[in-house]
């Protein structure tokens, strides 16, 4: 039978663990693509072109854009301050400290490298700034930074948290956009879980111990592929949640082969500790739950954007920052932001899931991994 806490000793309890993991990870380094961009694609400038970069990016809790495509703070943001860690600055930023880690993601990054794309003659439906190998070496570049000699290093990043994702979406979009036919991006899966698993095992072998790989969205749930690919054939649509079955099918099946690839690396390293962190159930709950989350049970639907094709909001030549767009009076109530991207409400929801379960096997906070 088991030993109820009082309410209060309870809060103690949390906050005595929130404490011991704070102190547990040194640093954290972050990977991935626009879902977790902390602004290295604006690091160097702004290009005319990129709404991302102005508002109403960043108007929830930045007040000004940073670069993340988001109204405010994305996943990594909320892990890091859940762990006493502060922001992670982009890894391309000037004069940045880096003790407590980097965010090495950017808007654009694919799993496997351009030439994959470019023998498959999708060279120009794939916008690569950074796949998840080129974002290795920038960590590895990185590394007279962080640190001195290799075994000071090692035991750095054995003490430190390593965020590899989510990869993959941009890969399949390379083909979706493309409108080449759906088999090819299933014929895609194999290359990218692959090329997922290979970087997981160079982070390792520079000595990470604890790594967490997350899983792809249900983009047939997004307003920008509902918009796109909208001339289903009945029976195309999920009844309950409106958003495209084959589509959903396609990031069901990447996730299957990547969790598939994750027992396999556990069991290759079981002195290493991998996590496997799921994009796809919580997104599926806002659509399906959504008062659930504090948010409108509604069609799929961006919060920022403007009327297009159907009711979601989404409109190709008038995106979330460009003339003729619109956010919405409260973004906490939606769950897509621009139609690609979610918002800080819903990166929180996330996070949290991620952390304390239910959405991460095993959660970042395990209560057996905290002892």
């Amino acid at each position: 039978m088991g030993v109820r806490l009082p309410v209060a000793w309870s809060a103690v309890l949390v906050l005595l663990v929130r404490a011991a993991v704070a102190r547990e990870y040194a640093a954290i380094f972050n990977f991935g693509d626009s879902l977790v961009d902390a602004g290295n694609l604006v690091v160097d400038g702004i290009p005319d072109y990129l709404a991302t970069a102005r508002l109403p990016y960043g108007m929830t809790h930045f007040g000004y854009p940073t670069g993340r495509c988001s109204d405010g703070r994305l996943v990594v943001d909320f892990i890091a301050q859940e762990l006493g860690v502060p922001l992670l600055p982009p890894s391309k930023a000037k004069n940045a400290t880096f003790h407590r880690g980097a965010n090495f993601a950017i808007t654009g990054a694919t799993s496997l490298d351009t030439p994959f794309f470019v023998e498959r003659g999708l060279g120009k439906t794939v916008w690569n700034s950074g796949s998840l190998h080129t974002q290795i070496q920038w960590f590895q570049d990185m590394k007279p930074k962080l640190c001195g000699q290799e075994q000071e290093c090692r035991d750095l990043f054995r003490r430190s948290l390593f965020i590899v994702g989510e990869f993959g979406g941009n890969d399949y979009n390379s083909p979706l956009f493309a409108f080449r036919p759906l088999a090819e991006a299933h014929d895609m899966v194999p290359h990218v879980v692959e090329s997922i698993g290979r970087g997981v095992e160079r982070l390792i072998a520079e000595g990470a111990a604890e790594l967490v790989v997350p899983g792809v969205l249900p983009i047939g749930c997004f307003p920008v592929y509902l918009s796109i690919f909208r001339r289903q054939p009945a029976g195309g649509y999920g009844a309950r949640s409106g958003c495209v079955k084959e589509l959903n099918t396609l990031s069901w099946v990447h996730n299957a082969a990547l969790r598939r690839k994750v027992e396999e690396l556990r069991a290759r390293h079981p002195g290493v500790r991998i996590v496997y962190a799921d994009y796809y159930t919580p997104a599926i709950q806002f659509v399906l739950h959504a008062e659930k989350y504090g948010m409108l049970k509604q069609t799929p639907r961006a919060c920022c954007g403007a009327p297009g094709v159907g009711e979601y909001n989404f409109n190709l030549t008038s995106k979330c920052g460009e003339p003729g767009a619109y956010a919405c009076p409260d973004p906490s109530n939606h769950w897509s932001w621009d139609g690609i991207h979610l918002t800080e409400a819903a990166y929180g929801h996330i996070a949290r899931g991620w952390l304390y379960g239910p959405f991460a096997d095993p959660p970042i906070l395990d209560a057996k991994h905290l002892g």
